[in-house]
């Protein structure tokens, strides 16, 4: 039996990271409409990984699991429907709970809700059905059923905000202020919020504020909403500095105290982009992910919260390149022999956890790779797990 060093839930009161008391540059402000910081649950570097229902006894020393809920608002095929009576968020947070694992959910609607599901653009779709009343009053009353579910939890819970849309949302915006692009926000039935994204964002953590103050709400920090793509574009570390100070003004337009963020290096192993998509040049290379640091560390400088990298894609070297066996190098270059000194430069950065599971279906899986990402978690584990920054 393997000797593994656990390190279990902090008290939400100990571990701060994201707060006004530890924040490690410049002041916090709270305009009427910020909610106060949700801690993060550890005070130590954990690993994740995507977890269908029936599967957190398998993941070992893992903290973390994450699901994505999609399907949309108003399509009779979201997550609400995954069960015949809505239980889906309740059931995965009991198991989750009785493995002692934070159960983190990607809730991935507005794209796939109508009327924007039928738009070929994803930009058009998503900004469209943000702006749309029918949609937005769905989506609101969705997002209220998700905190009701989750607020039944005896621990932390994870909600990682409509991961792309911010990205657009940039994009589409005057200067980078999220107050220049409109949504529907009365459609909360909140009052005295702006009608745009800035106000969405202040909506969302007024609902949980309201109705689940026990789930901690990540925000989707976007590279490419820079107009850039630190990978493919190949930025300079001057471009890459840039990058990190755009985005985080840009964050700071929403004028919203989210308790995390997000991040990712891809959504499909690089095997996988250059076999089936063609892609050219998907592998990272060593200054794709110092770039990557970079990045992370200049928005962590201006923006205090705590980053969590997700849907890592699981392959490795050692496969084939066919389906379910396509190959990456990031589970290598964190996990594998030299991965210790990787991992402890992003957590410099602000990293508090890396989950791991690609987002493209097709991807390797667990059951597929060898056993390689499980082997070196352990390994991770087995050697102590590192303090966070």
């Amino acid at each position: 039996m393997l000797c593994i060093a656990v390190v279990g839930f902090a008290p939400l009161s100990l571990v701060r990271l994201g707060a006004c008391a530890e924040a490690r540059v410049g002041a916090c402000t709270h305009p009427a409409h910020e909610s106060a910081q949700r801690s993060w649950p550890f005070a130590r570097f954990q690993i994740g990984l995507t977890s269908q229902p029936g599967s957190a006894g398998q993941l070992g020393p893992l903290r973390l699991r994450y699901q994505y809920l999609a399907g949309g608002v108003n399509t009779g095929k979201g997550w609400t429907t995954w069960n015949p009576d809505g239980s889906f968020v309740s059931l995965y947070i009991a198991e989750s709970e009785a493995h002692h694992v934070v159960p983190v959910f990607s809730y991935y609607q507005i794209r796939q809700s109508l009327p924007g599901a039928g738009v070929a653009d994803e930009a058009t779709a998503d900004l469209g059905n943000l702006a749309n009343p029918s949609t937005m009053t769905a989506y609101f009353a969705d997002l209220r059923e998700f905190f009701k579910r989750a607020a039944g939890a005896h621990g932390p819970v994870v909600l990682h905000l409509e991961p792309d849309l911010f990205g657009y949302i940039e994009q589409h915006s005057r200067e980078g202020n999220a107050a220049s692009v409109p949504a529907d926000v009365a459609a909360s039935g909140l009052s005295g919020l702006p009608q745009t994204a800035a106000g969405f964002a202040q909506a969302v953590l007024a609902l949980r504020d309201q109705i689940a103050p026990n789930v901690l709400v990540a925000y989707p920090i976007s590279i490419w909403g820079t107009g850039l793509d630190i990978h493919y574009s190949h930025p300079s570390g001057a471009q890459v500095d840039q990058m990190a100070a755009k985005s985080a003004r840009f964050y700071r337009s929403l004028h919203a105290n989210f308790d995390l963020s997000f991040t990712e290096v891809s959504d499909r192993d690089s095997g996988y982009a250059t076999v089936v998509d063609h892609q050219s040049g998907a592998w990272w290379r060593p200054v794709d992910f110092a770039n990557d640091v970079r990045f992370l560390a200049g928005f962590h400088r201006r923006v205090a919260l705590p980053i969590v990298m997700w849907q890592i894609p699981l392959g490795n070297t050692t496969l084939d390149n066919t389906p379910f066996h396509y190959r990456d190098n990031k589970v290598q270059w964190l996990l594998g022999p030299d991965g210790r000194a990787h991992l402890a430069a992003y957590v410099h950065a602000g990293l508090v956890a890396a989950l791991f599971g690609g987002g493209q279906p097709t991807d390797t899986d667990t059951a597929h790779d060898g056993g390689y990402f499980m082997a070196r978690a352990r390994a991770y584990y087995r050697a102590g797990t590192l303090a966070l920054s």
